[in-house]
């Protein structure tokens, strides 16, 4: 029995090669929606192959620079490139070190579901984003697919920040659409931890070096009595078994103001005593506590 294919074999998968440009050298209009997202613009002949095929959605395609064997992951935006021409963001040419007019090797490909990333900022001026994660959220949108080893363009307040994909999972290249992915930084590349700067000690000072030494009599430190014999009286003993008030007693020393002082002078008293007098007599202590004469308003009845 024979049988006879006048169309012959369709092939079942898209291998292509192309002329890539930059989207900057695209007719029209500049397309700032491709160069801040991952996928690229094929012409027209592609979407007829393609719809032939019994493909898998989204449309996924394996980028190869065959001189050097440079491989790296979209999708595709548009299908309005001049024939035998795609157009590729900035970012992804670099990563496959193409020149304008090189040719690239597009393929069809089924990557498995993105579970998680890690990204690595190419500079720290990526830290003055306030919240990188929701950024890079937003921005990931633009994103069909994530490469290990890409450095990946950012944009955000009109300006661009390299990030460089440090690791997926399952697989080193995976998809990221309708995806739950979890994601983490490392430290941008040149970064260093700021040294911490031990301050001072500040000089703290016992409160209690600031009172003056008391000398001589202190009033009020003798022990109390109590009238009612029924209660105990408590009594703070010492090592040696001796009474003890419970208040340290210090000679304390009054001093005498100068009741002869002129509003508005200052005197430098240096020495209290002549010398002569403080050599031939020890000092002696003539203060007597509650020592005085009263008076009373009230005259005595003789």
């Amino acid at each position: 029995m024979f049988s006879f294919n006048i169309f012959g074999d369709i092939p079942r998968t898209f291998n292509k090669q192309y002329q890539c440009y930059s989207v900057a050298m695209l007719p029209g209009n500049e397309r700032e929606d491709v160069e801040k997202g991952g996928k690229i613009i094929m012409p027209p002949s592609a979407l007829d192959h393609l719809t032939q095929l019994n493909i898998t959605y989204p449309m996924l395609f394996k980028l190869t620079n065959r001189r050097i064997n440079r491989v790296s992951h979209c999708g595709v935006l548009e299908f309005v490139a001049d024939e035998g021409n795609v157009y590729l963001p900035r970012w992804m040419m670099h990563n496959l070190l193409l020149e304008e007019g090189d040719l690239v090797s597009i393929e069809n490909i089924l990557l498995p579901v993105a579970s998680f990333a890690k990204f690595q900022p190419q500079s720290s001026d990526f830290l003055d984003i306030t919240n990188p994660k929701a950024v890079l959220e937003n921005s990931l949108r633009n994103y069909a697919c994530l490469t290990t080893g890409d450095v990946i363009a950012i944009m955000y307040n009109k300006k661009t920040y390299e990030v460089c994909v440090l690791e997926t999972k399952p697989g080193n290249a995976v998809c990221i659409i309708e995806c739950d992915m979890n994601v983490e930084f490392s430290a941008p590349v040149g970064y260093e931890e700021p040294k911490k700067v031990e301050k001072e000690e500040d000089f703290e000072m016992d409160e209690t070096n600031l009172i003056p030494e008391q000398k001589g009599f202190v009033a009020f430190t003798g022990e109390g009595n109590i009238l009612d014999e029924n209660k105990k009286k408590k009594i703070n003993l010492d090592g040696q078994g001796n009474k003890s008030s419970g208040v340290a007693k210090v000679p304390y020393q009054r001093g005498i103001p100068d009741y002869n002082y002129t509003v508005g002078t200052l005197q430098f008293i240096r020495n209290n005593k002549p010398p002569a007098e403080k050599e031939n007599k020890e000092p002696t202590n003539d203060f007597k506590p509650f020592f005085g004469s009263g008076q009373s308003l009230r005259q005595s009845k003789n």
